[in-house]
């Protein structure tokens, strides 16, 4: 191992928007736009209201939005609360292949507090997301994923070094500065999959929040002259080999400096956990052609990862984070509900007996693949006779849906007009000199 940590802060630090390819711009944008829907949409959900309500006794008089809300508090609390909001009803970005990052839940809220605290423009908020990005995914590849396997909730993990590194970025730190905030944040990383066992599941969306709080500490300790181990990453107590049972420490700087893997990051279309979405396309798709509903269906088989057994095939969810986490109970949810709709996933389909029922026919079947495998092929069959068989590579958002996931979002928050004046407004972000006017309340 080669100083990967000194290597990595070195190329975020020295990243500047003017070399990113338009591609890069593009694609870091819509993340940026998902993430701040998904926070809006977050903001009206009780869990969040209990977030923000903290973030705003204890960080009252600053210049840093909470979404959805609108209140102004210290940069520190709005990181908190914007990343539990926009991962508060699984609807935020992760990547392709997977590498236990959250791109934008992890990344835009502390970036963005900074930016607000300090009176950054688009242009700088973008720069800084992409390099969080390109040090945050690396880290998630490198670890294989096997911190889940542990027991960590990864970007609880993952999470605090994309922070930092965004907001030192913002900071205009340099490599040597930068290389101790991603240090500090190695101290900070933490969640644990607990949640996944049956209750508590409130604090799954908290991991992200931290997360993002922490990335501003570890930025301002670090522009303030506080130190971090610079081997923090691929050190013999460093990250890697204590949060991990297996990693490869070249994907830390593999590519570096020549490819973007802030370009693997994909957007959900439903809010559910990522190992459903396959399955949802592909049963939509099939309800969509051959015009079934969900009574007329007498069972149905999903393949999937070895993961998605040990995980996601929970029959009978107590909760509604655990039923977002069910692949059983989210496939059957589609069936009677629009799956897109956040409203769809609410107490009343917990407590929905055809969709329980139908949730309890759902067989899951283990197919070859890793982590990284996301397809899934569906059968189906009718209480007439009929089989139909459909397989999905992915299941995530699609070229122009953006647009309409932002207005289902966040219209019931803002209202239509306001929503797609916002909308149009971040389309153009690059363009603005300031961000105040970012998850500011109507005037």
């Amino acid at each position: 191992m080669a100083e990967e940590t000194v290597r990595l802060a070195h190329y975020a630090a020295a990243l500047r928007y003017e070399d990113l390819p338009e591609e890069v711009v593009g694609c870091a944008r819509d993340c940026i736009i998902d993430t701040v829907a998904a926070a809006i949409c977050g903001s009206a959900l009780p869990w969040s209201r209990i977030v923000i309500d903290y973030a705003e006794r204890t960080g009252p008089a600053g210049h840093s939005r909470i979404l959805g809300r609108g209140s102004a508090v210290q940069a520190p609390a709005a990181a908190l609360a914007n990343g539990a909001l926009a991962h508060a009803f699984e609807l935020d970005a992760l990547t392709r292949p997977g590498a236990g990052a959250h791109p934008g839940a992890t990344v835009l809220p502390p970036a963005l507090a900074v930016a607000q605290q300090h009176g950054a423009s688009g242009r700088a908020l973008i720069a800084a997301f992409v390099a969080g990005n390109e040090v945050m995914i690396r880290i998630g590849r490198a670890t294989g994923h096997t911190n889940e396997a542990r027991g960590f909730h990864a970007p609880g993990t993952t999470g605090p070094f994309g922070a930092a590194v965004a907001c030192a970025h913002l900071l205009g730190l340099d490599a040597g500065k930068m290389t101790n905030a991603i240090g500090i944040a190695g101290s900070l990383a933490g969640g644990l999959l607990e949640f996944s066992r049956g209750d508590g599941g409130m604090v799954k969306r908290l991991h992200l929040g931290r997360a993002s709080e922490a990335g501003v500490l570890a930025a301002s300790l670090a522009a303030a002259g506080f130190a971090g181990p610079r081997t923090v990453l691929e050190g013999e107590f460093g990250f890697l080999r204590v949060f991990c049972d297996a990693f490869d420490a070249a994907e830390l700087t593999s590519g570096l400096a020549a490819d973007y893997v802030t370009l693997s990051t994909v957007l959900k279309r439903y809010p559910a956990h990522a190992t459903a979405h396959a399955a949802l396309k592909a049963v939509r798709d099939l309800q969509a052609e051959h015009r079934f509903t969900g009574d007329d269906v007498e069972s149905i088989s999903v393949t999937g990862t070895r993961r998605m057994l040990e995980r996601h095939n929970i029959a009978e969810p107590a909760d509604l984070m655990l039923a977002q986490y069910s692949v059983p109970f989210c496939v059957a949810l589609a069936l009677f509900r629009e799956a897109r709709d956040p409203e769809s996933y609410d107490d009343s389909a917990l407590a929905d007996a055809k969709i329980r029922a139908l949730a309890r026919r759902v067989r899951l079947v283990e197919e070859g693949g890793g982590h990284g495998a996301a397809g899934s092929t569906v059968t189906l069959a009718l209480r007439d006779g009929r089989r139909f068989e459909r397989h999905e590579d992915n299941g995530m958002l699609e070229a122009g849906e953006l647009p309409d996931k932002f207005l289902r979002l966040t219209r019931g928050v803002l209202g239509k007009a306001r929503a797609a004046a916002l909308h149009e407004r971040l389309l153009g972000l690059d363009r603005e000199e300031r961000l105040d006017w970012l998850g500011a309340p109507a005037a």
